[in-house]
Parts: C-alpha cells; structure tokens; sequence
C-alpha cells in the first residue's frame, strides 16, 4: 500500500474541516442549553389572566426569572390599577423578598424607588406598606443589598411630606437603643438623620434630634463617629449660624482631635465646608489652632490624611485669609511649599525622588498633585505681586516633578496662573517652553486645553495703548510648538494630534506671519498629504486656512494658492483632491464669496471629470454651498456652474452620484425661494465684513512696504550725507583752490540724480515723500486702520518691524451681524492709540489730512500700476 503525498490544495482543505468540526463542538452546548419541553410548559401562563391575575400567579408559582420580571415592572403596575396592585402583588412581593436573592433584591429596591417619587399615582394611602418593606429589608445581611435600600430610602425622603417622614421613619429610629443596634443599623441612622434634618425647623432638630447627634458623635465605633461626623455639615446648615456655635462647634473641635485617624479626616473636611459658617472670632481663636495643630500633626506622621488636607487646602486658606494675621498667613504658605515638595530632594536645581516604599511614594505623589491642582488658588492668596520671591521656586518644582501626574495637573491649571500674573507672566515663559516638550504626551494633552488661551496671554504686555499693548517674543516658542507637533504626530494619540492642529489656529495672533510661513505651512501640507488619520487631515487643512487668512504678504499668499492648487485640488491621489474639497468647505466660512470665487471655485468645478466617483459624489453634495457663493451678477461663474451640472447629469454612470446628483439639482432649483430674507441679509452684511477685513490686509501690506521703503531710503541718505561729508572734507584739505564751475556742475548732476530716483519710485507705486516723522506715521496708520462704519480708527503699532497679526482685529462695529466662525479677528480693540485721548480740536483737522493723503497713496498706486 503507497501513501501519497497530500497536495497543499488537499492540506488546507482539511484544515478546514477541523475547524468546521471545531465549531460543531463549540455549538453543542449551545444546543444543549435550550429549553425542554417539560421547562417550556412551566414557563407557559394562561393567556386569559389579566396583568394583575398573571403577576400574582407568577410570584407565587413561577421561576425566579419570571419573579424579577414581576417586580421589575411593578412601577407600570401601580400606574395602571393601583388598588388592586397593593392589595393583591405587594403582598406577594414582601413574601418572595424574604428568601429572594440579592438580583431580586436590588431589582426591588430600584421599583420601590420609582413608585415612591412618582407623582403621576396618589399613593399616599399606600406609604406605609412601602416604607415597611424598605425599612424592614435594610438590616439585610448582605452589605450591598442593604446599602441599595439605604438608598432607596434616602432617595424617596425628598418626594415624601413631612408627617410621613416623622411617623413612618424618624419614630421607629428616636425609640430605638442605638447601642443595642448593629454597626450598619447605626451608620444608616447616621445617614437618615443628616437626610432629614432639611425637612423640620430648626427647634424640632434641636429638641428631638441633637440628643441622638450628640451620641453618635460619642460612639465607641469610630466608622460610626466618622460617618456622623460627615453629616454634621447638612445639620449646621438645618439648625442655622445661632446653634452652630454652641451645639457644633465643640463637637467638631472634639472629632478633630479623636484617636482615629478617619475621625479626624471626617472633622477636616467638614469644618473647611463650614468655614463661611463661623466668625472671625471662631476662626481666629478656635479654627485656626486647631487647623495648624491637624497639619503639623499629618505633617510629622499621617500620610493617610495628608492627601486630603492637600486637595482642601486652597479651600482652607482662602476661607481663613481674612482672618489671618501676617504671621499666620506666611505659616500656611510656608506649610504648602513643604507639601509641594514632599518625597522630593533639590539637587543642582532638579527635582528627584527619594527611595520610599511604593505604597508611601504613590501617598507623596498625590500629594503634590492636590498642591499642583491648588497652585492658582495659592497664588490668589499669596497675591500674584509677590509670585517671583514666594511662589516660582515652588511652581518650577511642580512643573519639573518627576511624576506625571503632577506635571500633567499643573499644565492643566497654566492658564490660570497665566491670567492671575498678568503682566508679569514672562516669568513662567521658561516653564511653558518646558512643557510644550515634555516627554509625556498626557502633559501636553492637559496643556492643549487652554493652549490657545495661554499664548495670547502669554505673549501680550498688558492691555493698555502704546508700547504696552506690544507683542512679547517668547524665546524658543515656535521650535518648541513644531516639536510638540512632531512628537504628536509620531504616536498613535491621534486625538492629542489633532487637539494640537486646533490650537495652532491662534498663531496668527502669537507670532508674526513670516514665522508661520517658514515653520508651519509646509508642515500643514505635509500633513495634508502624508497622514494617515482624516480627523487630523481636515483638522491641518483648517488651520491651513486660518494661516492663508491672516498672512499679509501676497506673494507667500499667491505661493500658497498655488501650491494648494497643485498639491490638493490637481493633485495625484483622489484622497487629496478630497482635502481639497474640505479645505473649500472651509474657506467657504473664512473668506468672502468674492475671494473665494477668484481663487478657489474654478478648480473645484473642474473636479466634475474626476476619475474617482468618491471625488464626483463629494462636489454633488457640496453644490448647493458652491452657489450660494456666487454672486448674481456674475453670469459666467453661474453659466459655469450651469454647467458642471449639466455635464454630470448627461455622462455620470455612479448610481450613488447620480442619486446625490437628482437631490443636488432640487435643492439648487429651491434655493432662491426658500430661503428668507432676513437670513440672506445677514449673510450679505457678514460678507461684507470679510471684504472689509482682507481690503484692510492688503491696505496693512502696502503701509507696511511704504513704511520699509522710507526707512530704507532714509538710511541710504543719511549714509550719503556720511560720505559727501568726509569726503567734503578731505577735498577742501587737498583741493583748496576749486573753481565755481565744477561746483554748479556737481550740483547739476545731483539734481539729476535726484529726479531719477524719484522717476523711478513713481513708477513702482510708490510716492515721493521726504522721511515721515513721527506723528505723520501715527496718522497715516490710523487713516488706514479705519474702516466705513465703524465707530473709532484702531491705531496700528507700525513701529513694530512685522506688524504681526497679534494686532489684526476688525472693530466690532463694523458689522452688526457677528461672526459665525471662530476665526481671528483683525485688530485688537486693546491697540487704540493715544490719538483718542486728543483733544477735540484737532480732530477735524486730522481727518481732513489723513483724507487727503489717503488720496494720494491711492492715486501714488494706481500710477505706478498705469
């Protein structure tokens, strides 16, 4: 007998039958869990019996899953007939509770919470049975049963009357031994009594409740002493300020010096919620020594208390500070920068962990990141004037820590502390650099969240006129931003990515434009192109927008389009031709119809001969928003228009595109009708706007090359003036005796000179002016900063050698229709000059000036384009 060589077809042939008969083994017990017929017959009700009959017959005789379905659906029992529901299945459900398991038990707890806050059914009548039934199921041996019931007891005491809750749960608890009870009875009394006390006035809680406060506050279990304890807060504010002094205090003062140490944990807490509660003479004379005493207490021994008193520790000082004397307040703040550097060591300026066990080092970690959470509070009470001498050690320190946790919770609270310095925020300019290139990418996530926040008031020197109002340069910024993004993209946190891509939006208004243009756009389309994620596509072609938006050069503006043009809407892969569709979405929102339409729209139409119906699909779809941006006066974009859809309607074979392209066509035909007027107007006066925005870019542009160009020649003069000077004096040492001739010779050919150079800069479109002083550069700034309709010129810091986008806001009242998008705006209200605060007098004068020379740099232009 030969044995044959099995082929590779034959191999995985039977491969794969062992892994059929692998899946008849697994379905067997599938099979074999199906009902019998015997279990399908006790599972089977007469179809005859009625909701109330059928609920009865299953809690009585039916299995437990038809049990739980009973009680499940009590609450649309009592809805529909609750007479007969608690005459006749209440009963039965109390009876089945008793040998019930804990499933059904919890199921119980959550219908009788229903039935007693709903207000549809008028169950007063029927309380008292419920109230038995929760009441009697609380001393339930399992721990989470009981503490479902608590609840649901504590839940129901709000939508209870008082009467209720006086006969049916307070009388059964103040006629009860409460040391005769067990340790959970007595914790649920604890928290029955701080549920309750809202509901009476304050005479009956001091009558009938305070003698069985006091005792649970004395009980010889310390949970119970602690549980009572952190009930005290809801029994002060039920008895008023009056008892609180003389019923609660010493209570408190008592716990917070108990031998346990959650007793006293309980004590904190309450008493920094209760501070407002207290006066001045309370917290000088009994608060505050008992506080400091708790602190240096957990300080020297209690770690397990300290990351408490560290997380309420803002609270506590803010609570406390108008109380404080000078010597108090600098021991609290004193005591906080010992707990920001606790399990740490200082060496050479950095922070390092000490060898601890791990239970104790995660303790000290948690520490310092309750104190990082509570910096912006500290710096409040320290009073940010004195952050440099007080508080910079101690916030590098937690901005340096070596757990991420901490370095995590103190870049999410920057901003705060940003605001809170105001002017002085270059101090912590190095520590945002450091945390912009944190290894941990949970720190810049944290960062991200109020990044955009955080640099525009990092990089503003207060928010008065003049030199003030100036952008600061923060040294190594933008490298750290570009490694941040680098460091974003190379892990597999695409959402930090993204975050990032968001954030860069504000560039405009933190760096100069030249900046964005040489380190960020070729990153945008790098991004664009390359990655592999579509949210952070679109979220890089976004902020590719804004920066094409706000840059005020129009070559790198032409260069950009251009390579838009050639990258995404001609490019290779149709997934870029896609951005390309994005990025005309949002350009939609950001420029004006007439800036759109000039650079954007006819490469978008020409897509309708893509070859991908994905690409097709999209421009159906984006049609409608392609016209509603073509004016109608424009004919040949409308016959274009005309067109393209045409041109899809005769060849497209897509069945998903021309099902898109037939909705498309009728919502095209609808659009001048249906939509209102209001609306449209709206849209025009927001368009408008936009318009006005980019004429006061290109108007900034030209300022800015005139501004450049008198500074250049003014530079060459004074260079000229150098060297006919030295030389004027080195020909009257050597020639003494020249002759008048050669003297009006020379200064013929100087005349000459001087009408070529001004030949020469007519025809580039520049005027012939002598060097500006001062005050005419302010008031030709202003003249160009004002736009029609708005209420005040905005005074445009031209000093400044790139006139960065940080001043580019459009005053708000240009247009009464706000902005729809979130984009920046072009010049800051903050930048108003000095020239407002002129007097009236001169005003007029002004305007008249700044009118006429306005004309003569237009016409200056025009000439030079002639």
């Amino acid at each position: 007998m030969f044995v044959r060589k099995m082929t590779p077809s034959q191999s995985s042939l039977f491969g794969e039958i062992d892994d059929l008969q692998d899946l008849t083994f697994i379905e067997r017990p599938i099979r074999r869990s199906l009902k019998t017929a015997e279990e399908i017959d006790k599972l089977t009700v007469d179809e005859d019996l009625n909701d109330i009959e059928r609920a009865v017959y299953l809690l009585s005789s039916g299995e437990d899953v038809q049990r739980a379905s009973v009680i499940i659906n009590l609450p649309i029992l009592v809805r529909q007939n609750p007479a007969e529901t608690f005459r006749r299945v209440v009963p039965k459900v109390r009876e089945v509770l008793h040998v019930a398991g804990s499933d059904m038990q919890l199921a119980a707890a959550g219908s009788f919470l229903t039935v007693l806050q709903d207000d549809i059914v008028l169950i007063q009548t029927h309380t008292h049975s419920i109230l038995q039934i929760v009441l009697l199921n609380l001393d339930h041996r399992d721990t989470v049963v009981s503490n479902a019931w608590l609840e649901t007891l504590l839940s129901a005491i709000d939508a209870l009357p008082k009467d209720t809750i006086r006969q049916e749960i307070l009388s059964p608890l103040l006629s009860k031994h409460q040391l005769s009870q067990s340790v959970p009875a007595r914790l649920a009394s604890c928290r029955i009594l701080g549920k309750v006390v809202g509901k009476f006035e304050s005479s009956v809680v001091k009558k009938d409740l305070l003698p069985l406060i006091r005792s649970l506050c004395q009980d010889v279990e310390y949970e119970v002493r602690a549980c009572m304890c952190r009930q005290l807060e809801n029994i002060t504010r039920g008895i008023g300020v009056d008892h609180t002094k003389v019923e609660v205090l010493p209570e408190l003062v008592e716990l917070a010096q108990d031998e346990a140490s959650i007793v006293r944990l309980a004590a904190f807490d309450t008493i920094v919620s209760l501070l407002e509660m207290f006066d001045s003479d309370d917290r000088t004379c009994v608060i505050f020594p008992l506080v400091k005493a708790f602190c240096e207490k957990c300080f020297k021994g209690d770690e397990a208390v300290l990351a408490s008193l560290s997380f309420q520790y803002g609270k506590l000082c803010h609570g406390l500070s108008e109380s404080f004397t000078d010597e108090q307040h600098l021991w609290f703040l004193e005591f906080y920068k010992k707990l920001c550097c606790l399990g740490l060591q200082h060496e050479n300026g950095h922070c390092e962990s000490q060898t601890y066990p791990l239970e104790l080092e995660n303790k000290y970690a948690l520490v310092r990141r309750n104190c990082a959470y509570n910096f912006p509070a500290i710096v409040l009470f320290a009073d940010p004037n004195h952050f440099l001498s007080e508080l910079y050690r101690t916030f590098s320190s937690l901005c340096h820590d070596p757990e991420i946790s901490v370095r995590r919770t103190a870049a999410g609270g920057f901003h705060e502390v940003v605001k809170l310095l105001g002017p002085n925020v270059h101090y912590i300019h190095k520590e945002l650099i450091n945390l912009l290139q944190d290894d941990s990418l949970e720190v810049l996530d944290a960062l991200l969240n109020s990044l955009q926040e955080t640099l525009e008031l990092a990089t503003s020197r207060g928010e008065g006129a003049g030199p003030e109002s100036k952008q600061v340069n923060i040294p190594d910024l933008v490298p750290a931003l570009a490694a941040a993004e680098q460091k974003a993209a190379s892990s597999l946190h695409w959402r930090v990515h993204e975050k990032l891509l968001q954030c860069y939006s504000c560039l405009p208004r933190v760096i100069s434009g030249d900046q964005i243009y040489f380190r960020f756009f070729q990153r945008m389309f790098s991004i664009i192109t390359t990655n592999n994620v579509l949210p952070v596509q679109r979220e890089a072609v976004r902020t590719l927008c804004v920066f094409l938006r706000y840059n005020r050069k129009q070559e790198q503006r032409q260069e950009i389009i251009s390579k838009i043009k050639q990258e995404l809407a001609q490019g290779r892969s149709y997934w870029n031709r896609l951005r390309y569709l994005d990025l005309c979405e949002i350009t939609i929102d950001l420029f004006s119809k007439s800036y759109f339409c000039k650079h954007f729209l006819i490469p978008a139409l020409e897509l309708v001969s893509d070859p991908v119906a994905n690409v097709r699909y999209k421009l159906c779809y984006m049609l409608p928003k392609l016209r509603s941006v073509i004016k109608a006066t424009d004919k040949h974009l409308l016959q274009q228009l005309e067109f393209c859809v045409r041109k899809l309607l005769c060849r497209e074979k897509d069945k998903d595109v021309v099902v898109t392209l037939r909705k498309t066509v009728l919502e095209l035909d609808k659009m001048d009708i249906t939509e209102p007027y209001h609306k449209r107007h709206e849209r025009e006066l927001l368009d408008q706007k936009k318009e006005k925005e980019e004429t006061l870019l290109l108007e900034m542009e030209l300022l800015e090359r005139q501004q450049s160009e008198a500074k250049l020649a003014g530079d060459k003069q004074s260079e000229k003036k150098q060297r006919d000077s030295k030389s004027g004096l080195s020909g009257s040492k050597g020639m003494s005796g020249s002759t008048s001739g050669a003297t009006s010779s020379s200064s013929a050919g100087k005349e000459m000179r001087r009408a070529k150079l001004a030949r020469s800069r007519s025809l580039s479109g520049h005027p012939t002016t002598p060097k500006m002083t001062n005050a005419d550069k302010s008031l030709k700034v202003k003249d160009s900063g004002s736009c029609p309709g708005s209420g005040k010129s905005a005074m445009l810091p031209l000093n400044d050698d790139n006139l960065r986008p940080h001043h580019f806001n459009v005053a708000s009242s240009m247009s009464p229709t706000p902005s729809s998008s979130s984009m920046p705006v072009l010049i800051r209200s903050n930048t108003s000059s000095s020239v407002d605060h002129r007097s009236n007098g001169n005003k007029d004068t002004q305007s008249r000036k700044l009118s006429v020379q306005r004309k003569s740099n237009s016409f200056g232009m025009q000439s030079g384009r002639e």
